[in-house]
């Protein structure tokens, strides 16, 4: 019985052909549109590259894999003490790409954690240069501010920090005791100003009033009736007693004697 011999790679062909694919893979890399590859050839820089199909050349190129979306740091809350002399909790939120992928691998260890350091850094210098109700009031204002300082000192790393928020201010409880007495102070005053215009307004029409009654002793008396009728309608089950003055009588007397 003849059995055909079958042909057989030789081992150092198998080999190669490992050695090859291995070494093809380790040059190919894919890089997302938002990523980009910051590659250094024997330790030196070489270029950054990307996105999309790269190559590198293996064992002597290395690559350092950059995300250039807006990214999110959360800074925690900082003890800081007011111009005021008023002690308070704050945190905020920052917002920042890199723009520059070369600086921001060359020029600093991790910018990720340099950044938040350096926020919270600023976030107690530029908190404690206002005061509380600046802090509570202006909020806008110093967050442009916040956002200038961080990116002014981010910039060399190749870090744009484009906005930065305030999120919380947690105040201690006497003071939150403090505002609501001044709130509801403020209230009471206001409620006594409204009041005392309200009274003057109406001591002027009343002045207004008496002199064009001085004036006219008809509408006085047109006056005085018109207030009897007002009387009568609201006490139609009553006795009412009211003094006429004899100046009101006057011009009839005058008329009879004519």
């Amino acid at each position: 019985m003849l059995f055909a011999a079958s042909p057989q790679l030789p081992i150092g062909l198998i080999f190669a052909l490992v050695v090859f694919l291995f070494i093809l893979f380790s040059a190919v890399r894919i890089l997302r549109e938002y990523e980009r590859a910051v590659v250094f050839r024997l330790g030196r820089l070489f270029k950054a590259k990307g996105p999309g199909l790269i190559f590198l050349i293996p064992f002597v190129d290395t690559m350092e894999r950059i995300d250039t979306r807006v990214l999110t740091h959360d800074v925690p809350s900082q003890d800081i003490i007011t111009r005021d002399n008023v002690s308070v909790k704050v945190n905020a939120v920052i917002y920042s790409r890199v723009v520059d992928p070369i600086k921001a691998v060359v020029e600093v260890e991790n910018y990720l954690y340099a950044t938040s350091q350096l926020a919270q850094t600023k976030l107690r210098d530029v908190l404690g240069q206002v005061e509380l109700d600046d802090l509570l009031s202006n909020r806008d204002e110093i967050n442009d501010r916040l956002q200038t300082v961080l990116d002014d000192q981010t910039d060399p790393w190749g870090i744009k920090v484009s906005t930065v928020e305030l999120k919380h201010v947690d105040l201690p409880p006497e003071m939150v005791r403090a505002m609501a007495k001044q709130a509801e102070a403020e209230r009471e005053r206001r409620a006594k100003i409204i009041s005392a215009e309200g009274e003057m307004q109406a001591s002027t029409k009343l002045a207004e009033a008496a002199k064009v009654l001085s004036e006219d002793p008809a509408a006085l008396q047109l006056r005085y009736l018109q207030t009897l009728i007002e009387i009568s309608g609201e006490n139609n089950s009553s006795t009412t007693i009211f003094p006429i003055p004899i100046n009101f009588l006057q011009a009839f007397m005058d008329k009879g004697k004519s």
